[in-house]
Parts: C-alpha cells; sequence; structure tokens
C-alpha cells in the first residue's frame, strides 16, 4: 500500500467562528490537519506546538491584531520561513503594505472561497497539490 503523505497543518487564526469553520471545512475537504486560535495569543502557543507548514491570520483581532502576530512569528528563527497569509475583509492598499512590512506572504480578502485558500496554499507550500475536491 502506497503511504500517504503526511497531511498538511494549517493554522487558521480569526475571532471570528464562522471564518474559522468555513476555513476548516475548505481545508479538511481536500486533507489538511486544521488548528483554529481565536488570537494571536491562543495561535503562539498552538504555533510552538504544532510547527504548521503555513498560516492563515485575520488582520483585525481583540488583544493582538494580525500584524502583531505576524510579525512575531517572523521574528522567530524557528518560523520565519513559514508562509503567512493575512485575511482581512478590507483590503486597501495600505493595509497590503503593512502586512508586506510586517513579513506576510500574500493577502486575501474575505469573504474567500475555497479556490483562493487552496489556492494561497499551493502558491506558498512546495509540493502541496489540493487533492480534488466535490463542488457541494
Amino acid at each position: 500500500m502506497e503511504q500517504q503523505p503526511a497531511a498538511l497543518k494549517v493554522m487558521v487564526i480569526d475571532d471570528s467562528g464562522t471564518i474559522r469553520r468555513t476555513a476548516e471545512l475548505f481545508l479538511k475537504n481536500v486533507g489538511c490537519e486544521v488548528i483554529t486560535a481565536v488570537d494571536g495569543f491562543d495561535a503562539l502557543a498552538k504555533i510552538a506546538d504544532n510547527h504548521p507548514g503555513i498560516i492563515f491570520v485575520d488582520v483585525m483581532m481583540p488583544r493582538l491584531d494580525g500584524y502583531q502576530t505576524c510579525a512575531l512569528i517572523k521574528n522567530n528563527s524557528a518560523f520565519k520561513a513559514t508562509p503567512v497569509i493575512m485575511l482581512s475583509s478590507r483590503d486597501g492598499l495600505f493595509d497590503k503594505a503593512k502586512g508586506r512590512i510586517v513579513g506576510s506572504d500574500q493577502f486575501l480578502s474575505k469573504p474567500f472561497s475555497q479556490d483562493e485558500l487552496l489556492g494561497a496554499i499551493e502558491a506558498h507550500v512546495p509540493g502541496f497539490i489540493a487533492a480534488p475536491h466535490k463542488a457541494h
């Protein structure tokens, strides 16, 4: 029997339960392992424990926002190579520029589609090809 590659671990950090559930559903459909966090503080401990292959982080969150969270991830030598994709309902130039300054790898506007989410992973995780997914 062929050995299946280990599932890609994807971290989704968002204070919106709806966004977390939507992303989790999209990602589990294609065989990813999903770790969710409600804010940056929650995420930092989980990142250290789980070593996700890619991280999606909401820009607007209480306590520690997405920019601060991204900067902390990218300033840690163990995780600086981990792709961080910013999620925001605001997709202005200022937000995108600020995301780049803190080291984010891409900016996705909310609401996002499954294809956008998977496209971001395929663009940043070498060798990740989304398993064919069935449209509902």
